[in-house]
């Protein structure tokens, strides 16, 4: 009985090929799974924040402590400058932020943009909580149907849906054209250019923003715990107010932070919808980098926001990782 032929050299040389490649993948899956492994995969994310934030943010930074030049391009004085005998001069200037604690303007759009933000986040919370409850007591596929209404308006842009609020609320609008056809008023509203139309524009457009992480920590609630409650005697209102809101206080704050944050620097808004009075801090950057040309003190706005955000952001994480240090 003959023996079969030993393969070709070429198909000995493909198949060497595969088996060194499913090697190489079963020991980088292994490496993977190790600890060198773990940093390999956030090694991409922490470039991309490295490369697009903390790079940028430092660019910035070094912006706020010049001093203003329109007649140089860009337009502000150098950090750093050389000299004679190689000597090198660095030249920091607080002015900028000296002038933001000074002048009420800039200290007035502060305010202005954390009461924007607040209250916006807040009537979010209210308007988009029973949404979320709604959403995640429903069955699957209405669940589902209800989920795609929440995002539909993220298709369209944030501009677009802005502009179509002006034609809701101007004078001659949809909506006082419906307020006044069923009699409920008799002369136009005055809301368009107000404040009152600011946080109307801010709800409607970050809404989802509330409603989305509300609905996945409400979705992991044993809601049997509320059936529970209910046959030892408890109220509905207080089934919430000892069940249910304790355990979605995660999605709340999550919510809450991903309307608030946005909200503070939100320019395009504030600029369409309201008035002279509702100058915010977006708009000030606008002003001063665009129209003045002050690029250090628009810097100087921008890091003064950043810091306004991120200083308590920090201060509540760490007393939150000290109350469950505590606790174990």
């Amino acid at each position: 009985m003959s023996r079969p032929a030993p393969p070709s050299s070429n198909w000995t040389l493909l198949y060497q090929v595969f088996t060194d490649l499913y090697r190489y993948i079963g020991a980088l899956g292994r490496e993977l799974r190790s600890t060198r492994g773990r940093y390999l995969v956030i090694l991409v994310p922490v470039l991309w924040l490295f490369l697009f934030f903390l790079v940028p943010f430092l660019i910035v930074l070094k912006i706020s402590f010049a001093v203003s030049d329109p007649s140089v391009r860009p337009p502000y004085t150098a950090l750093v400058a050389f000299g004679a005998q190689d000597t090198v001069n660095l030249t920091l200037s607080l002015r900028n932020y000296l002038m933001l604690l000074a002048d009420p303007l800039y200290v007035g759009a502060y305010v202005r943009s954390m009461i924007f933000a607040g209250v916006s986040t807040a009537v979010a919370l209210l308007v988009g909580y029973p949404i979320a409850y709604g959403i995640a007591r429903a069955r699957p596929f209405a669940r589902l149907v209800l989920l795609t209404l929440v995002i539909l308006p993220f298709w369209t842009s944030s501009l677009l849906r802005s502009y179509a609020l002006i034609g809701i609320l101007k004078t001659n609008g949809v909506l006082n054209q419906v307020l006044q056809g069923i009699g409920v008023i008799d002369a136009p509203l005055e809301i368009l250019h107000t404040n009152l139309a600011v946080y109307i524009g801010i709800v409607y457009n970050y809404l989802p923003f509330m409603i989305l992480p509300l609905t996945a920590n409400l979705m992991k609630l044993d809601f049997t715990l509320l059936e529970a409650a209910a046959d030892l005697g408890a109220r509905p209102l207080s089934a919430f107010l000892r069940i249910t809101l304790p355990l979605s206080l995660p999605g709340i704050i999550a919510g809450s932070l991903l309307v608030f944050i946005p909200a503070l620097g939100e320019f395009v808004i504030p600029d369409l919808l309201g008035g002279p009075d509702a100058l915010t801090i977006g708009r000030v950057i606008w002003t001063e980098f665009f129209n003045n040309r002050d690029w250090p003190l628009a810097a100087a706005v921008a890091v003064a926001m950043l810091a306004l955000i991120t200083i308590p952001m920090l201060v509540f994480e760490y007393v939150q990782n000290r109350e469950a240090g505590a606790k174990r």
